[in-house]
């Protein structure tokens, strides 16, 4: 393959696909081998899948060991280009991978319908083609379970170490509000994703050791642990966690919905010798605030209008204005029953999500924090058009560069949002489910409103051509938007 040396090339400017084909086939090897632990279960429940996924393992892990070993060289470091087209290829190569095994088992899904799951479930948006999930092999239960879980620290890793130089995201507020000691941290790259990876071990076993002591089975505590710290929201059981019936469960689960859209580099600061308190970061405290504000307004609503008894509307309403806020999209109860004023307010909540640097979907806490400020300061210039008044975040200023990245963000994110709503308008769909169906797949949540793919829905009577543009808008929302965007213009291509 030509590098930019034999091209006569500057190495800033010449794509190597031979650095870029090498992660990938690493990763794919890996996802290969990981289709070995549902194969496990299902050999242990006397399913003949058993056989599906070692065969799955053994071709897409070679496909990936063939890919990688024929790119092993030595290799500079990647430039920001080959980043870009890295992380972007990635995503759709594995979305194809993952795909496989769900094809052949028993009940193997089309091509459309494969792929769909899988990208749902890499990029831990949730929205699923299946059903009758209480009566599956627990091989597939297991597999769209882990693909959940390993696109979520993807995604964590994605926000954190790309996103800063598309300056939308990731560590923008860290610059804004940490000290130097954490962005010294954040250089040690290999001590950084060690405590990564650690930490999103440790609270995937809290959340099953919380499950199983509140009265899930083992089964399920460690699936819907993986689903819940991914904020992926994909359940053992067709009725999501309307199937528990232990309030204790539920409220664990909006803990631990919360912990993994919290941002994962103040996890990692709590290895340093400098301790860090989760509060004084203000994408915490806006997220908490949202879910607190809206939960009492929710909560106040059935009180009053549908006579629910306070610890039961406390309860639902916060695990599910949890469930949507950090995009998991698990459902205790069909929420769009609750009438007209909390269907609004949840699809409001749809397009909000996490934190930056976390696994949760959605506009984003920093970006909302950075939407107020420039608001704020805008009716202060009307008032004051001659006083200079600098955009802060706490003592900090924010950059200018910052805040015209942001405000690029929501003019990409609109613009994506109402086409994805007007593609699927064409294929027949009803107004309600476009926009709701655009929503929930750009902001990764999983369900949208409506009686198809509403909380007590499925995708899977959308034509297939709906399902191919949500899965698109899953990878683009679960890629912010601009990493996707960036690929297509034609000067990222020029020499």
């Amino acid at each position: 393959m030509q590098t930019a040396e034999r091209a006569g090339l500057p190495r800033t400017l010449a794509i190597d696909y031979e650095k870029i084909g090498l992660p990938i086939g690493v990763m794919v090897a890996i996802l290969g081998l990981t289709m070995l632990a549902p194969a496990i279960f299902d050999l242990q429940a006397g399913s003949p899948d058993w056989r599906v996924f070692i065969e799955a393992a053994l071709v897409v892990a070679g496909l990936g060991a063939t890919l990688a070993l024929s790119c092993m060289r030595p290799l500079q470091p990647l430039t920001l280009r080959e980043c870009f087209v890295l992380v972007v290829a990635s995503w759709m190569v594995v979305s194809f991978a993952g795909a496989l095994p769900l094809m052949l088992t028993s009940h193997g899904l089309s091509f459309t319908d494969a792929f769909f799951e899988t990208a749902s479930a890499l990029t831990t948006t949730g929205s699923t083609v299946m059903s009758g999930l209480d009566k599956l092999p627990p091989g597939i239960l297991v597999w769209r379970s882990m693909m959940q879980w390993i696109g979520g620290l993807g995604i964590i890793a994605f926000g954190l170490l790309l996103l800063p130089f598309l300056g939308i995201g990731g560590l923008q507020l860290f610059r804004i509000e940490s000290s130097d000691t954490y962005e010294k941290t954040v250089a040690r790259t290999q001590v950084f994703a060690r405590r990564l990876v650690a930490v999103y071990f440790l609270l995937t076993l809290g959340c099953t050791l919380s499950y199983a002591a509140s009265g899930m089975s083992l089964f399920d505590a460690v699936n819907h642990a993986m689903t819940t710290l991914s904020t992926g929201g994909f359940s053992t059981h067709d009725a999501s966690f309307g199937y528990f019936h232990q309030p204790a469960i539920l409220w664990f689960s909006s803990l631990f919905m919360i912990a993994g859209s919290l941002p994962f580099s103040l996890y990692v600061r709590l290895f340093d010798a400098h301790r860090t308190n989760l509060l004084d970061d203000i994408q915490v405290r806006t997220l908490l605030g949202i879910v607190a504000g809206i939960s009492a307004m929710l909560v106040v609503w059935l009180v009053i209008r549908q006579h629910t008894p306070i610890a039961t509307a406390i309860t639902h309403v916060v695990f599910n204005v949890t469930s949507i806020i950090t995009t998991t999209g698990y459902a205790s109860t069909d929420y769009t029953l609750w009438g007209t004023f909390p269907i609004a307010m949840m699809f409001v909540v749809t397009l909000l999500g996490g934190c930056t640097g976390s696994t949760a979907g959605g506009i984003k806490m920093f970006r909302l924090v950075v939407y107020w400020k420039i608001f704020s300061r805008l009716l202060v210039d009307l008032r004051f058009p001659d006083g200079v008044f600098p955009v802060r975040c706490g003592d900090r200023p924010i950059t200018n560069e910052v805040m015209l990245s942001t405000l690029a963000f929501l003019t990409l994110f609109l613009a994506t949002l109402l086409g994805a709503t007007l593609a699927l308008s064409l294929t027949g769909l009803d107004l309600v489910t476009s926009l709701s169906g655009a929503a929930t797949a750009l902001c990764n949540v999983g369900p949208g409103l409506g009686g198809i793919v509403g909380p007590s829905g499925n995708f899977s009577s959308l034509p297939d051509f709906s399902k191919w543009i949500l899965a698109l808008a899953m990878i683009i929302g679960r890629l912010e938007i601009g990493a996707a965007y960036v690929v297509l213009l034609p000067a990222f291509w020029r020499v």
